[in-house]
């Protein structure tokens, strides 16, 4: 009888060489592709939108939307960029491994437990809550260095994290005369800033003015004050204050279709594939889970291999790719792995041609919201739904183009 034999992990280690194996595989058929001269082009024209005295702080939460944190970071800085946004201290962490000594500001709301390692990266954590003022208060209080820059959140009525507008003066005062932290910056957050009714946003405003006049009166400097996002630099310009912070407006996408347009701004992500066959689907057959389409006529179908395993949406007879320049409507529904296109009209298709899922190929597009509006869903989820499992390929300008890096 054959058994089976057993190698320990590090004989497989040195005998399967798995790093060497993986890297001489063929290149994946599908592929996010960010084209950094393209986020270069839109930071300069943000850049020369701003006023004289308003700098930017660059979000790059959530890897930079999918686009990858470290690549956009090198950018944003290099186009002059005040600071960095992130939301976990994780984020700030894998920042500082990278070699990014810049200031880092994590958003949100922090656990106590974090505090310590936020402070020891160096990153400016938001506060807002008397509890985690607290907590920040007597580790500051133990620990060496300092005085530590934090950002005091306000909420001026978005209602999910900071101090309420009518506390916040107070808390302000206690971080201000703390001798071991310093008022850095303080700052909002708007709940429709993207919106043609600005109602509510100029209410938050209103308070957010209300707030900065009492802190004024009581002799508090506040640091650096934003509010504005993506949405708010675009539609808002009453709160620029000393800084906005943008994410999504450098990658080429707007907040909103009702949001004020830059000429000459463009979509930085695109997501690529190859077809992997191309077959004949007879009048009266179906294709695909639940038979959800039939063919009323003969129609060449193209196979593209990917679907919501790694972040398409889960689309039923819906939906468009692009194959030459021109655009094939998807068929059926998009399966984990696979989904299909009619290339009927497009003559002479066979496997291996490329096909764009987003992006422009010649001169038609399909951008993110065109995606997100087949989905259901927003612009933000269809750039940060993609998988680890399509790699990243890089477009980068020319090394000519490229001036000193920043400090």
């Amino acid at each position: 009888m054959k058994t089976l034999s057993h190698t320990s992990p590090a004989d497989a280690a040195s005998t399967a060489r798995p790093n060497a194996r993986i890297a001489a595989l063929p290149e994946p058929p599908a592929w996010v592709e960010i084209d950094l001269t393209a986020l270069r082009n839109n930071l300069g024209l943000i850049r020369r939108e701003l006023p004289p005295g308003v700098g930017w702080i660059d979000v790059i939460k959530d890897n930079a939307y999918g686009h990858g944190a470290r690549e956009v970071a090198s950018e944003a800085l290099r186009a002059g960029a005040l600071a960095l946004a992130v939301v976990t201290v994780r984020e700030a962490a894998e920042l500082r491994e990278a070699g990014f000594r810049q200031p880092i500001l994590v958003l949100g709301e922090r656990f106590p437990e974090e505090l310590e390692s936020c402070l020891a990266l160096g990153a400016m954590p938001s506060i807002g809550e008397a509890r985690i003022l607290d907590a920040l208060e007597k580790l500051a209080d133990r620990l060496p260095g300092g005085p530590f820059p934090v950002h005091l959140k306000v909420d001026t009525g978005m209602n999910r994290h900071g101090v309420r507008w009518e506390a916040a003066p107070a808390m302000a005062r206690r971080i201000a005369v703390h001798p071991r932290l310093e008022l850095a910056g303080v700052y909002s957050h708007f709940a429709m800033s993207d919106e043609a009714d600005q109602t509510f946003a100029r209410l938050q405003i209103e308070r957010f003015n209300r707030f900065l006049a009492e802190l004024e009166a009581s002799g508090i400097r506040p640091g650096l004050r934003h509010m504005a996002n993506s949405g708010g630099f675009l539609q808002l310009p009453q709160a620029h204050y000393d800084a906005v912070r943008i994410g999504l407006l450098p990658l080429g996408v707007y907040p909103s279709a009702v949001c004020r347009r830059l000429t000459g701004l463009r979509q930085v992500m695109s997501v690529r594939s190859r077809l992997v066959s191309v077959r004949t689907l007879r009048a009266g057959e179906t294709y695909g889970y639940g038979l959800r389409y039939r063919a009323q006529t003969d129609r060449r179908i193209g196979i593209v291999p990917l679907g919501y395993g790694v972040g398409y949406p889960r689309l039923v007879n819906q939906g468009a790719v692009l194959v030459r320049g021109r655009r094939a409507p998807l068929i059926g529904s998009v399966a984990m792995d696979a989904l299909a296109v009619d290339v009927t009209d497009i003559p002479g298709i066979a496997p291996g041609e490329e096909v764009t899922l987003l992006g422009r190929q010649g001169d038609v597009e399909i951008n993110a919201r065109e995606l997100a509006g087949w989905a259901g869903t927003v612009c933000y989820d269809v750039l940060t739904c993609w998988s680890e499992r399509l790699p990243r390929r890089y477009v980068r300008p020319p090394v000519e183009a490229s001036p000193p890096a920043a400090p």
